[in-house]
């Protein structure tokens, strides 16, 4: 896709180091990296790679030991935990591998749940967390429980949550790794009609064939950057195999 304007996520020589008595662990390194409004990119790499440090820094989870990084051009790195946290509901919709679902609570009111930290009403919750959920092929099910849902269908329940609150990247951590292979071959499918959309998508993932299904691959190795382009020429991807997606 045509990049056009400032960056969305931009990371410059941003390092996250941990401290474990006097050895120093190198988490993220130097990395530099850019992502634009509308762009599907997934981060792969394998455990110990970084990618899970770069997830929690891109969501404001947590914030570099050295270098900047920036979302929608503010410098995210020096703000206090409350403005991390305001940034993080309103620009960032997250998708995890277990869903993340209050048990007791039916799938409307999951939904609901970043619109009541935003301070959103009552009936304006309960609209746009109606017209989501029919989003997602659950309209017939804002009543029921979670665990009277399948892996996929909770799954679905955590998009529409991403989406409520119309965030500018929607995140998404593994989000297959709890499904079975057609299960999660419909949820690659359901992101990359969001990016179709023009949602910005990251997703983050060990698998090569589930970044496979992206527009664009950054791999992460030991702490760094090994490859950022396109997933045609990414190593250890193989090419497109969204075909087999039907996506």
């Amino acid at each position: 896709m045509e990049r056009n304007g400032s960056p969305l996520i931009e990371f410059r020589s941003v390092s996250k180091h941990y401290y474990m008595g006097d050895n120093v662990v190198r988490a993220c390194d130097e990395i530099n990296m850019s992502i634009y409004k509308g762009e599907f990119v997934a981060i792969v790499g394998q455990s110990g790679s970084g990618k899970s440090t770069c997830m929690n820094i891109i969501g404001c989870l947590d914030v570099p030991t050295f270098g900047e990084y920036f979302l929608g051009g503010v410098s995210v790195g020096t703000l206090r935990k409350n403005a991390l946290a305001e940034i993080r509901n309103e620009m960032i919709g997250f998708i995890f591998q277990q869903y993340n679902l209050l048990a007791k609570s039916n799938l409307r009111e999951n939904v609901e749940i970043p619109l009541m930290y935003a301070g959103v009403s009552k009936s304006e919750r309960r609209r746009r967390a109606t017209d989501v959920l029919t989003k997602v092929g659950l309209g017939d099910k804002l009543k029921n429980r979670p665990n009277q849902l399948s892996g996929g269908q909770q799954q679905r329940v955590s998009i529409a949550r991403a989406l409520v609150g119309s965030p500018s990247i929607i995140l998404a951590d593994e989000p297959t790794g709890a499904l079975d292979s057609k299960t999660g071959l419909e949820v690659l499918s359901m992101l990359r009609e969001l990016n179709e959309e023009g949602n910005t998508v990251v997703l983050i993932t060990h698998d090569s064939s589930i970044a496979a299904r992206a527009q664009r691959v950054i791999r992460l190795e030991d702490g760094r950057v090994s490859y950022d382009g396109p997933v045609s020429a990414a190593p250890g991807v193989g090419g497109d195999v969204r075909t087999e997606a039907g996506v």
